[in-house]
């Protein structure tokens, strides 16, 4: 499935950055994209700089991997409820109670490489999974009905955005 085949009635609005940070891409290609460049890029982080701050009250740059890998378990999970045709609604979920309990300070470049290898591999094998039909499938959560391609997408997305945040604030020198 590709990004230009979502429709705006399969996702909030305020996940409408991060679908089109990807541009028209295929939602499987780019998932397996990311695995391979993704921790290239974690890599090149000096490990000195896991516990910097861009200004004051900011996440440190362990935070905001850390929260890219919290995001992924938890829109993954959500894709899975929707998949198997639950329609619970689910909750949100504050990344800000999330970020101060993820234990950031105390992780290794390496650690967090291999946590996201991890992640990311389970989310390729759950989508593998998926028919077609499937990925149509829709549920409801923080109040907004989003779809199974939606919430693959979205994962890309908030990686990118993310990882752009990184070069931009954090990683300049």
């Amino acid at each position: 499935m590709k990004t230009s085949e979502l429709k705006e009635h399969e996702y909030n609005p305020y996940y409408r950055a991060y679908i089109e940070a990807l541009g028209e891409v295929d939602l499987m290609k780019t998932l397996h994209k990311q695995i391979k460049n993704y921790p290239q890029f974690l890599a090149s982080i000096p490990e000195d700089k896991l516990n910097y701050q861009y200004a004051e009250g900011k996440w440190t740059v362990a935070e905001v991997l850390l929260h890219v890998l919290d995001s992924e378990r938890v829109f993954q999970y959500r894709a899975l409820r929707f998949a198997r045709k639950d329609q619970t609604p689910l909750p949100g979920f504050d990344q800000d109670l999330y970020v101060p309990q993820s234990g950031a300070g105390n992780r290794s470049l390496d650690s967090i490489i291999e946590e996201y290898k991890a992640i990311r591999q389970s989310t390729i094998t759950l989508y593998e999974s998926f028919e077609e039909d499937i990925l149509k499938r829709k549920g409801v959560a923080s109040n907004s009905n989003m779809s199974v391609a939606a919430l693959g997408f979205i994962i890309c997305g908030h990686q990118r955005h993310h990882r752009n945040i990184l070069r931009e604030r954090y990683l300049k020198d």
